[in-house]
């Protein structure tokens, strides 16, 4: 039987800049078109009927064609979302996937392993819940779009609102959900790279990795740093105490952490 030796320390793997781009790239682009066919809709009801002219007593108040506008607006977009959802999360699980198993086993080969993977059940379970995760944050970035777009709608036209403070609106609006798109890409790909990484290394027989603290984010987290250098176990995480529970570098929110793997020697 083999002797155990000096353990082998991966370098560590980051996420993939171009996978997160071209996600949060994506979703962007689809709030914008969002964001001008509502805009174009509702500055052509609001000229059709707007609320200073419209008469008590009329059939149709602006209000309610207002309301008709944003609901054909919302089940046309939340419609297009429900695609996008698909393709796009298909596209994102696929991407890190394959990228966290290259980039594996380039690293072993480096240290004279030769692995070839294959789907198990692990991976499976895990790419599974990265996808249906991302399915629901890419359509909760239209529904809560959506929902704010109508409260302005109908605050503008209740309370006597000119058009051009109402586009202004709606304008903001849409820079908070492109900032809200831009954070879920880069949650979505630290922590789905810190998941499916993991997942491969554990079934290797890697049961440890060295927690290591990246500068990258605006805001350090102190516990954080202190904890640089210092191991864990991938089955675990750990917990900073924070409220975020145990968790593997990458998984917490802004977290930009990763950790060198300790492959087990042998002479």
């Amino acid at each position: 039987m083999p002797r155990r030796g000096k353990p082998l320390t991966l370098r560590p793997i980051r996420p993939a800049a171009p996978i997160r781009e071209k996600y949060e790239a994506r979703l962007k682009a689809a709030v914008d078109q969002m964001h001008r066919s509502i805009a174009r809709e509702i500055a052509a009801e609001w000229r059709r009927n707007t609320p200073e002219t419209v008469m008590f007593g009329e059939d149709e108040t602006s209000a309610s064609a207002m309301q008709k506008v944003m609901n054909q607006l919302s089940r046309s977009w939340l419609k297009r979302f429900d695609e996008l959802s698909e393709n796009l999360a298909d596209y994102f699980a696929k991407a890190v996937f394959a990228r966290c198993d290259r980039t594996l086993q380039a690293d072993l080969r480096k240290g004279g392993f030769s692995v070839r993977f294959k789907m198990t059940k692990p991976m499976r379970d895990a790419y599974a819940a990265i996808r249906a995760e991302n399915v629901g944050l890419i359509r909760s970035v239209a529904e809560q779009h959506l929902s704010k777009v109508e409260t302005l709608v109908m605050q503008s036209v209740s309370r006597g609102r000119d058009l051009k403070t109402l586009t202004s609106e709606l304008t903001k609006q849409t820079g908070i959900s492109k900032r809200r798109a831009a954070n879920i890409a880069l949650h979505q790909n630290n922590m789905a790279t810190s998941t499916m990484r993991s997942v491969r290394e554990r079934e290797l027989g890697i049961t440890e990795g060295e927690w290591v603290h990246s500068g990258a984010g605006r805001h350090p987290r102190p516990a954080h740093k202190a904890f640089s250098g210092k191991r864990f176990k991938l089955s675990e995480g750990h917990d900073f105490g924070d409220g975020f529970g145990k968790v593997l570098p990458g998984q917490a929110i802004n977290c930009h952490c990763t950790w060198r793997a300790i492959v087990p020697g042998f002479d």
